[in-house]
């Protein structure tokens, strides 16, 4: 009898295309430095913003909608969730301002699997095993050699310290997310990603009108487009796709697997943008897809689970979150 679980499957492909889908939003956020004077801030409130818009849209066309069995999580669940999506995006886009967008990058999203994997140890009993850490390793050389393979790149320990944040941010961020949905409480992905939009908006209006809100442009048309893009696909939907992956796969798995997202920042530079393909770029992205497959194939072969059934004692007082 096969053991392989059709959920976890499902799951992955979400985190693929999710992870794909934010890499993506590296050229369209290119695109629009060059098109217009909109700082890094300020693109992150819009992405939000746009984001909420689509996502409310999405949510009105389609009406009250609960899966059975899963708990519909509290106004103060949704927020805690929101607070780190908005810690992960803010504090990232700080490390790139302080110490540039290659170390900014590779500190952030190399912090971030080893966070997850020991807090997913700690506080969840997921065990990676020898394969597993084997592939996170792997994943993390090709990681930086990707983003560090071209040189000229300058480290600044405030910048770092805004990566590390960062990189807490998402960690929790996953964590959180994985945590819920051993529990089943995960919700609705669609809400709890509007609910995060939702918080980053209101946190990053201040922060994007500080640094001038509405961009300056001789190609408004184009402006506009990028905006729609990056609200629709990195944002609305990439994150509806993440929660509900992050739910149902191991933390660790997830974070490895959100990896691609700079290689398919690179794959768009190459085709569409005109860089240069260079060998660390072709290294990097095989030791990166390589890891991604070996953790893939690991865990489909799992057993399918579920939801952990909550002691009387736990229903009887309020939930509590990941600390």
């Amino acid at each position: 009898m096969s053991n392989h679980s059709p959920a976890a499957g499902r799951s992955l492909l979400y985190l693929v295309v999710a992870g794909a889908a934010w890499g993506t939003a590296g050229a369209a956020a290119s695109l629009l430095f060059l098109a217009s004077d909109l700082g890094p801030l300020a693109l992150s409130f819009w992405r939000c913003a746009g984001g909420l818009v689509v996502l409310l849209g999405v949510l009105a066309v389609r009406g009250n909608h609960r899966e059975p069995g899963r708990a519909r999580p509290s106004a103060g669940s949704l927020i805690v969730t929101g607070l780190m999506f908005t810690l992960f995006q803010a504090a990232y886009f700080a490390a790139v301002r302080e110490t540039g967008l290659a170390v900014g990058t590779v500190v952030t999203l190399g912090a971030g699997p080893v966070l997850i994997a020991l807090g997913a140890r700690h506080w969840m009993g997921e065990r990676l095993g020898r394969g597993g850490a084997a592939a996170v390793l792997g994943a993390l050389a090709g990681l930086a050699v990707l983003v560090l393979g071209g040189g000229g790149a300058e480290v600044r320990p405030l910048g770092i310290g805004w990566a590390l944040l960062s990189a807490a941010g998402y960690a929790a961020m996953t964590l959180r997310a994985r945590w819920l949905g051993q529990r089943g409480a995960g919700g609705d992905p669609l809400v709890t990603t509007a609910w995060s939009v939702a918080v980053g908006t209101v946190c990053l209006l201040p922060l994007a009108a500080v640094e001038g809100l509405l961009p300056h442009t001789g190609e408004p048309e184009r402006v506009l487009w990028l905006l729609v893009y990056v609200a629709t696909v990195p944002t609305a939907l990439a994150y509806a796709l993440y929660f509900t992956g992050a739910a149902a796969v191991r933390a660790a798995t997830v974070s490895v697997i959100m990896l691609i997202e700079p290689v398919s920042a690179a794959v768009i530079a190459v085709l569409l943008l005109g860089e240069r393909l260079t060998g660390a770029v072709v290294l990097g992205t095989v030791l990166l897809l390589a890891a991604v497959g070996a953790l893939i194939v690991a865990e489909t072969r799992r057993p399918a689970q579920r939801p952990e059934p909550e002691p009387a004692a736990a229903r009887s007082r309020p939930q509590s979150a990941v600390r």
